[in-house]
């Protein structure tokens, strides 16, 4: 009978510890720039790391298994490197590290993010966002979900 209790409880414990863990994968990084959960991906077109539901770039973010803050350009640990401005942005503050092709401007709960020429974003307020990625221009309204794809 004691041998069954035991094999039970490893079994059980086995179990819990494995929906944990893949409960917990989810969950591992979290964009500063939002403050929210997501799921990160390589862009394989840019090299950037991109929100695996939005496709947005993650500009930091903290990876919760390692305790590092990371440059979602270039997957540089930064911790000890970032500060948090006056407007609430979290910011890179690295003066050995030329990064002057990024640039944000933040304006209410919206705000402008621009790698390169080539990649644009804007944030609106109401959540409404508008990508422009190369030739690509995505629109997307927050509240109705609709999107719309333009390509020059």
């Amino acid at each position: 009978m004691k041998a069954l209790t035991t094999m039970l409880l490893a079994g059980f414990s086995a179990l819990v510890w494995t929906a944990c863990s893949d409960a917990n994968a989810e969950d591992r990084y979290i964009d500063l720039s939002t403050g929210k959960k997501v799921e990160l991906v390589k862009d394989e077109k840019t090299g950037l790391m991109v929100d695996a539901e939005t496709g947005k770039p993650v500009r930091m973010y903290v990876d919760t298994k390692t305790q590092d803050t990371v440059w979602g350009k270039s997957g540089k640990v930064i911790n000890g490197y970032v500060e948090k401005n006056d407007a609430g942005v979290y910011v890179y503050m690295n003066p050995d590290d030329d990064d002057s092709d990024y640039k944000l401007k933040r304006d209410g709960a919206g705000y402008k993010e621009k790698i390169g020429d080539d990649y644009k974003v804007k944030v609106e307020d109401d959540g409404d966002y508008k990508i422009k990625d190369g030739d690509k221009k995505i629109k997307v309204d927050a509240e109705t979900g609709e999107k719309k794809v333009k390509r020059d």
